[in-house]
């Protein structure tokens, strides 16, 4: 009999255990992303984005938007190294007006990639890179 009690008690002991480990918490809902922001500038001026910020050109059906960033090799501040490294950087091109796009990787420095595409009869070329990649400089013309 007490070793019906032990196993009776055992088996009780894992239910309660499997069916604690198995209680549903509500998980917190992560707040939508924001739509990026827009800024509008001339052609031929240099314009700062923020990743996920898009730039509309005046006078073009163009607008360039700063993605992500695909690689950072670069040299951190304070660390000496050997070469400097280079950043790549996505964007997106778009003609809102004929509903063409494409992607396009810049780099900071021409050892790894071209620092310049063409799109919409438009040259987009990546200006500088902050520290931290959160912020491109590009040049539209």
């Amino acid at each position: 009999m007490d070793l019906q009690r032990f196993v009776a008690g055992l088996f009780a002991f894992a239910v309660l255990t499997v069916g604690a480990g198995s209680t549903v918490a509500a998980a917190p809902v992560a707040p939508a992303a924001p739509a990026p922001s827009t800024v509008s500038a001339p052609a031929g001026q240099d314009v700062t984005l923020r990743l996920g910020q898009e730039v509309a050109v005046q006078g073009k059906d163009l607008t360039v938007r700063y993605t992500r960033v695909v690689a950072d090799s670069r040299c951190r501040p304070g660390m000496q190294c050997v070469w400097q490294g280079e950043a790549t950087l996505a964007f997106l091109l778009k003609e809102p007006g004929r509903g063409e796009s494409t992607t396009a990787e810049l780099h900071s420095g021409p050892r790894t990639g071209p620092q310049a595409t063409t799109f919409a009869a438009s040259r987009i070329e990546l200006v500088s890179v902050s520290e931290d990649a959160e912020e491109a400089t590009v040049r539209i013309s």
